[in-house]
């Protein structure tokens, strides 16, 4: 079986592996191979590694393929869409992973089986590094049915929702107002608590209220992960406060948390957490030390 990446970051590289490992030919293509120079480095440097094969379009990269999986920002899902399209097989799958609004991927969708293929919504329901190829995802559209065996003989932990674009999306957006949200809400406390010399306090009082939490892991999981994936968050709960907006309500939680997670990316692109590029934990295991970082910055007034 052929299957194309298109998005060749965290996400992409893991399900490399893991379909590689499965013996699945693998092409792939990133727009970073043309726009950053360090990015495209690592990323040739680990195809080459794992027996995948750069393309150098959307288009370069889906021929042939049986199947499409989509990776990408949150931002670009009908714009790849629309890309690969021009491409695909007829009859090839197009596995759409990324996190956008029920909108957004109901317009993916238009351009895929448009061109002859079939589109098939994935909500990827947690975290990907932990569970790798076997993260839960739920998947939606009228072709889901057909993919799903497909995907769980490659490894993949894939349950089909719905029959009906967007419903998936709906469901993994509204688990995101919490979760990023959460996300965001745990670094603003948690640095403000440390500024005012509370953060002890603070912790033991969340532990007596959620005693099924270990705050002190969670904290540091959480400043890891906007650390390291802000960028990427960011567009995401937008996807998500287009959802909320859709819906007749106003955004106001998904867009404070939007604004929060660009906010962590734009320290991290500016160097105040260290080098980027460090895998999760390796600058430090301890959230405290990253919130000083912050509030070292704010002092200067560089924030």
């Amino acid at each position: 079986m052929h299957i194309a990446l298109i998005g060749y970051g965290e996400v992409g590289r893991i399900l490399a592996e893991d379909l590689r490992a499965r013996h699945a030919t693998v092409s792939a293509f990133d727009l970073q191979l043309a726009t950053d120079a360090s990015t495209a480095t690592a990323m040739r440097r680990h195809a080459q590694g794992h027996g995948v094969a750069l393309g150098v379009s959307h288009g370069d990269a889906v021929t042939g393929a049986d199947l499409v999986i989509s990776a990408v920002t949150a931002s670009q899902a009908v714009a790849v869409a629309e890309a690969c399209a021009r491409a695909i097989t007829p009859s090839a799958f197009f596995l759409d992973f990324n996190s956008a609004s029920p909108a957004a991927k109901i317009a993916a969708a238009a351009q895929v089986d448009g061109a002859g293929g079939r589109y098939v919504e994935g909500a990827v329901m947690t975290s990907v590094p932990p569970y790798r190829i076997k993260v839960p995802l739920l998947l939606g559209g009228p072709h889901a049915a057909a993919l799903l065996p497909l995907l769980n003989d490659l490894g993949f932990a894939a349950k089909v929702h719905s029959a009906r674009l967007g419903v998936a999306s709906a469901t993994k957006m509204c688990r995101s107002v919490m979760i990023k949200g959460l996300e965001a809400m745990v670094i603003e406390a948690f640095t403000t608590a440390r500024h005012y010399g509370v953060e002890d306090a603070v912790i033991a009082s969340l532990q007596e209220t959620f005693p099924g939490v270990d705050w002190e892991k969670q904290g540091t999981y959480f400043f890891q992960r906007v650390i390291e994936h802000g960028r990427r968050r960011s567009e995401e709960v937008r996807e998500v406060a287009v959802t909320v907006r859709e819906a007749g309500l106003q955004p106001w939680s998904a867009a404070g948390t939007a604004e929060r997670q660009a906010w962590v990316a734009d320290q991290a692109d500016a160097g105040v957490f260290g080098a980027k590029g460090q895998p999760a934990f390796a600058r430090s295991a301890d959230w405290r030390i990253e919130a000083d970082r912050i509030l070292a910055q704010l002092k200067r007034g560089e924030g």
